[in-house]
């Protein structure tokens, strides 16, 4: 069976879409090749990488990459995982089907946080979000490409 490639793009690639991208190398390594990118660069999120590693998904060593990087290299799946991203996202060569699942954004969220512990949680919700989306991979691209 041929792997899937997939990547997530977000606005600066720092947050959502590594979260997305590994959770995906850690559930589904066997069937999908991952990559993930952003329409500008932002730098990994610590608190992010905090989170996914309190999962125990590492994704300390992840870069933020800008989405040039890979207009080149074959993908099956982008899926956009903010608006943003699905309004900005830059038309894919050969066959690339391009679906959106958006996640709200936990930096955002924890803004408004009243203590350190609230805004872990917000980013903890929208980790456990994205695992149940990667959980229902690669059957939930075809359902949301059919959109």
């Amino acid at each position: 069976m041929k792997k899937i490639s997939l990547l997530y793009l977000c606005t600066g690639n720092s947050c959502r879409s590594q979260m997305a991208e590994g959770w995906t190398r850690h559930l589904k390594s066997s069937e999908i090749n991952v990559y993930s990118a952003g329409i500008e660069t932002h730098g990994l999120n610590p608190t992010a990488v905090r989170v996914m590693a309190e999962a125990g998904v590492d994704i300390s060593t992840h870069t933020s990459d800008l989405i040039d990087r890979y207009l080149d290299t074959p993908i099956d799946y982008v899926v956009t995982v903010c608006d943003h991203a699905a309004e900005t996202c830059p038309v894919f060569p050969g066959t690339a089907t391009v679906v959106h699942r958006s996640f709200e954004d936990p930096p955002a969220l924890a803004k408004s946080a009243k203590s350190e512990e609230e805004a872990l949680d917000a980013y903890r919700r929208v980790r456990d979000e994205i695992k149940a989306f990667v959980e229902t991979l690669p059957d939930a691209l075809k359902a949301l490409s059919a959109r």
